[in-house]
């Protein structure tokens, strides 16, 4: 019997949830530990629509990138879609697992996949480890990057125009914005850091970075970045979506290793909530 301790257990290693930020929920979000089981789903989020996805498919067991619980539910309404959602999971014997923000710090997770899509080279770490993380770092003996975002460089410069289309491009996405004090200004060195990180635009600079590719960027950031002489793009919080490939072919290696013959299923519904109109 496979249970899902032992389906987890080697994303626990690869990525371990002592790299995740203080304030992330990892690892068990809804149901059972010791649950069997024989249908696995990735997906990058823990939709209503995902869910039903995950039930007609007769799934025990959803691993996600974003977490499906952030808050403590204090009244269970039904009548709240995510609640609702929550009772559908836990009606049909499923259990979620989510790899967030310790996906993002672990080596080769995925702001590596991201500088993979980009074509960068040269790859460095954006922000370093805190100091306990890099105190276990060191007791496991691990080797390779880890902390959040990642810098790279292109495989030729680009303006800052030409840099936004190729971004576009290879992020495959329908549409970003693009934040820069000049269109023409040669972009070679990259910062990436997908999710949220208009916060961290300033270690972006602090690194040497010409551009920043990051999400979810504020007005008023925009503006500080702008003067601060900084290009960013910004594709969207959905670019993480490639997580979900990189994880069904991680847990797959795993399932012929550990010889679980279990089924390993990558969600199809786009949960991209924004439509270029």
């Amino acid at each position: 019997m496979v249970t899902v301790n032992d389906v987890v257990a080697p994303m626990e290693r690869y990525a371990p949830a002592w790299l995740a930020e203080s304030w992330d929920h990892v690892g068990l979000q809804l149901g059972d530990n010791q649950q069997e089981v024989h249908k696995m789903m990735v997906t990058l989020d823990v939709r209503p629509e995902t869910v039903a996805e995950a039930v007609d498919a007769g799934v025990d067991l959803i691993y996600a990138h974003h977490p499906a619980l952030f808050h403590a539910v204090k009244t269970f309404d039904l009548s709240v879609p995510q609640n609702r959602m929550y009772a559908t999971i836990l009606q049909h014997g499923i259990t979620v697992y989510a790899a967030h923000t310790n996906l993002d710090s672990t080596a080769n997770g995925m702001n590596d996949w991201l500088c993979s899509q980009l074509g960068l080279t040269d790859i460095a770490v954006l922000i370093q480890p805190d100091a306990s993380q890099k105190a276990q770092i060191k007791a496991e003996h691990r080797t390779g990057r880890y902390g959040l975002g990642r810098l790279g460089t292109l495989p030729q410069p680009l303006t800052a125009r030409e840099f936004a289309d190729y971004c576009k491009d290879h992020l495959n996405v329908p549409g970003l914005r693009l934040i820069t004090p000049d269109h023409n200004r040669k972009i070679s060195r990259v910062a990436v850091l997908g999710g949220s990180g208009a916060g961290f635009y300033q270690d972006a600079l602090a690194q040497g970075a010409d551009a920043y590719v990051t999400g979810d960027v504020g007005y008023h950031t925009a503006h500080d970045m702008v003067a601060a002489g900084l290009t960013v793009v910004d594709p969207g919080h959905h670019i993480e979506v490639i997580s979900a490939s990189y994880m069904r072919q991680l847990f797959e290696k795993w399932n012929q290793e550990n010889g679980w013959h279990i089924a390993v299923i990558q969600s199809k519904i786009n949960t991209e909530p924004f439509e270029f109109v």
